[in-house]
């Protein structure tokens, strides 16, 4: 197993320049040792464009035939619209349901008790009652604990499944789990007096059985970095990200209008479940698969020579592979689980063996940072809503447009900004060495590029959050939010720097133990935020800000122990938990030198 480490540069083997392709016979030997025994690749169509080693297998393709990133934003848009805008009116439906049963349980032990009568999806001011929030926050505790618990369980899996089956076919499943939930939601909303409001949970369960939205982010990202050169992934990722701020912006007011032109809550619902059957069949039917059956094969057998270190499944379960539906994947859960653990998923994250120190620490940190800003970016809003709300004296119309002035700042700049540094800074510098000597873009692990924006973006957020803990104006707030903004680049590029530390046949796995720590994350953070800031709001409300400025100050220390150019190389073999893993091969050490020329001579 091979790894390139790239330290800086130290020798003079490492400050040797790059000559002008054709000059000397010597020249071409020189190239065709950096870029591999095969040489360069170059694209018959166009002689002077950059290809990409994933998308090989595709070559000759049709359009419609061959994977982007661009199949996914209509689909992504429009699911994670829905999902931004069904946010409100399911906590209201859940709140209006739990209300109205509570009364009618009371009326039922006192007939002589009475009460206004419960209309979904009005207000309700009888509802304003202890009982009845503690009931709720009850209910939305075991709601999201539930769903954070199995999708921590399962996303894993569907990440590294989808490594060996195909992103679509995976992503197909995991909708399911939502059309599950939709369904049982709008069931529950129209015959509320006939199906429980606690068969909601058993949607909950269905949803977080399917990976929830934490699949649905590694599958997407996964299908992505497949498609997606390493020098434009951060960008492409950045698009994906751009689509869930424009849901979480838009999807509330949206939906507020449309439910006040429908004059039904459960009208919502039916649009949600429609986006979800919408992103179904376009998915299996229109969506190209971005894994050639080719690697999808290699990453079977790959997966097959680990399993056998498990030894044979029981004589019963091999019995009856043939005679049961998908036996032969039965066969292999049951190997799976026989070894299961729950966190075996973050082995990943933890290579071993000779010369994997550096890889090692780099996943490590950029776990850490991901699990940081993932962490907070799912769990601080509602406590920050609660926040201006009792500091600014703030209502439902001021709140929501908060909200969605920092979810546009954040669209903005992924789908203006970030792509402009990209090219300055990246794909300009790349299209000049092209014009020279096309070449196939290779896996290089995370440039220096990459961890400026994440360290960037990491220091913006503890300005703006440094800053929530001194500001008492609602302008300066705002203000602090929009610096804060500017952190929607971390989220984009730690996303694409971890797929780049590894070969795209475990990209699904790694990601996958992204997915775990964002699922973990989602039963954690909500705790500590929300008991923070009940314990201190009356004495000094604003500790929370200086917990979110601790956490972001050590994401920021953990960027800086993050090296550029460190990866896995695609043709070397697992190393996590493999203690006999070889050192850098020659091979790689050409390709370290060659990437640490392009640092040495960025301006070529």
């Amino acid at each position: 197993m091979s790894l390139a480490s790239m330290h800086g540069c130290g020798t003079a083997r490492h400050r040797h320049t790059l000559r002008a392709v054709g000059d000397t016979a010597d020249d071409s030997d020189e190239i065709t040792a950096l870029l591999g025994p095969g040489g360069p690749r170059r694209d018959q169509g166009s002689p002077r464009k950059d290809s990409w080693v994933g998308l090989e297998d595709f070559e000759g393709f049709p359009w419609w035939k061959k994977p982007s990133v661009w199949w996914l934003l209509v689909p992504y848009a429009l699911f994670t619209l829905a999902f931004g805008g069904s946010i409100v009116p399911k906590l209201n439906l859940i709140i209006d349901l739990i209300c109205q049963r509570h009364f009618a349980d009371r009326s039922a032990a006192d007939p002589k008790f009475s009460y206004k009568p419960v209309i979904l999806g009005s207000d309700n001011p009888q509802c304003l009652l202890p009982e009845v929030q503690r009931i709720v926050a009850t209910f939305m505790l075991i709601y999201s604990v539930l769903i954070g618990v199995l999708s921590s369980l399962t996303a894993p899996k569907l990440g590294a499944l989808s490594d060996r089956y195909g992103r679509k076919r995976i992503m197909v499943i995991s909708s399911f789990g939502g059309i599950v939930g939709e369904v049982i939601i709008i069931l529950t909303a129209k015959y509320p007096d006939v199906i429980h409001y606690k068969w909601i949970i058993v949607g909950a369960f269905f949803d977080g059985l399917a990976g929830s939205f934490t699949a649905g982010s590694v599958l997407t990202h996964s299908y992505a970095s497949d498609c997606t050169p390493p020098s434009k992934r951060s960008v492409a990722i950045g698009y994906l990200h751009s689509c869930l701020y424009s849901g979480l912006a838009f999807g509330p007011l949206i939906a507020g209008y449309f439910v006040e032109w429908m004059g039904s809550l459960v009208s919502i619902f039916y649009v949600t479940l429609g986006c979800h059957v919408f992103f179904i069949l376009f998915t299996y039917f229109a969506i190209p698969e971005s894994l050639s059956k080719k690697r999808q094969h290699l990453a079977r057998e790959k997966y097959a020579t680990e399993q056998a270190k498990f030894g044979p499944v029981p004589a019963f379960v091999s019995s009856i592979q043939n005679y049961v539906p998908f036996g032969k994947h039965f066969t292999d859960a049951t190997r799976s689980w026989r070894a299961a653990n729950p966190f075996a998923p973050l082995k990943i994250l933890y290579p071993t063996g000779p010369g994997t120190s550096q890889l090692r620490r780099n996943l490590l940190a950029m776990a850490f940072i991901d699990f940081c800003i993932v962490g907070v970016a799912m769990s601080s809003g509602p406590v920050i809503i609660l926040y201006t709300e009792y500091m600014f004296n703030w209502g439902n119309l001021e709140s929501s447009r908060f909200i969605s002035l920092t979810y546009t700042v954040r669209v903005v700049i992924l789908v203006g900004v970030f792509p402009v540094i990209n090219y300055l800074f990246r794909t300009r510098k790349r299209q000049a060495k092209i014009r020279r000597q096309p070449f196939e873009a290779k896996n290089a692990g995370a440039d220096r590029l990459d961890i400026w924006i994440l360290r960037t973006a990491l220091l913006s957020d503890v300005v703006g959050v440094v800053g929530y803990i001194f500001v008492r104006r609602s302008y300066m707030f705002v203000l602090c939010a929009i610096v804060t903004a500017f952190g929607g680049l971390g989220s984009a590029t730690i996303s694409a720097s971890l797929s780049k530390q590894v070969p795209a046949d475990r990209v699904g796995q790694v990601l996958g133990a992204a997915g775990l720590l964002h699922a973990l994350s989602r039963i954690v953070a909500p705790a500590i935020f929300n008991g923070l800031y009940a314990a201190t709001v009356e004495s000094f409300p604003q500790a929370i800000f200086i917990l979110l400025s601790a956490m972001f100050a050590l994401a920021f220390l953990a960027s800086l122990l993050v090296r550029p150019h460190v990866f896995l190389d695609e043709d070397d073999e697992p190393v996590a938990g493999d203690a006999g893993a070889s050192r850098p091969s020659d091979r790689n050490a050409s390709r370290r030198d060659e990437m640490e020329d392009d640092e040495l001579l960025g301006s070529v």
